[in-house]
């Protein structure tokens, strides 16, 4: 390009005024607005991304609402099954003790003399023992064993040679276990002497 006259000449010596007016109408105007036309399409691309991330967003927020419905329904499921097993589990004891319940009121109404009425305590004790044992529950065996503090209870140390030193002596109230478990410890006087 060089300078004439003041103007810019371009390579046909044409200044830019003179370009601008062989140019076809229509043409500098197209040019013109191309910049704001194509800065248009982003907008729309801008838009329709922006659209299109907020579907996604409000089909996780749905997802998520529905996950934590249905986990709602099965935490209140699990605790409506777990309330049901304690009662069926529980007609079950129920249903075992009451034939020993009956067995109590057939010796009160027997009355009469008192060997009867030891017979029929004595029936009942072991249809007890019989019931809990079907169940799974153990007498802790005590009289006579070596104290164990995890399934006896010492209440008293007694001076004695009938038994060895820290055995138990005497039982006070039975203890019991469940399966492995211990429900309660015997209760006993454990015997203490010099012999060993």
């Amino acid at each position: 390009m060089r300078k004439g006259n003041g103007k810019t000449v371009g390579k046909l010596g044409l200044s830019h005024e003179e370009l601008e007016h062989e140019l076809p109408a229509g043409e500098g105007e197209e040019e013109a607005g191309a910049g704001p036309a194509v800065a248009g399409a982003g907008e729309v691309g801008a838009i329709s991304e922006t659209e299109k991330l907020k579907a996604e967003r409000d089909a996780l927020l749905d997802r998520l609402a529905r996950l934590q419905a249905e986990f709602d329904n099965a935490r209140k499921r699990a605790v409506r099954d777990q309330q049901e097993f304690r009662e069926f589990a529980a007609a079950e004891v129920i249903k075992s003790v009451l034939p020993i319940l009956d067995s109590f009121e057939r010796a009160l109404r027997a009355g009469g003399n008192s060997s009867e009425f030891r017979n029929g305590v004595e029936l009942i004790y072991r249809q007890l023992q019989d019931a809990l044992q079907k169940m799974g529950v153990q007498p802790i065996i005590a009289l006579g064993q070596a104290f164990d503090p995890r399934v006896h209870e010492a209440i008293e140390m007694v001076d004695t040679t009938e038994v060895a030193d820290h055995h138990v002596f005497d039982e006070l109230q039975r203890g019991y276990k469940y399966k492995d478990r211990l429900l309660r410890p015997a209760m006993v006087r454990v015997a203490r002497n010099s012999k060993g």
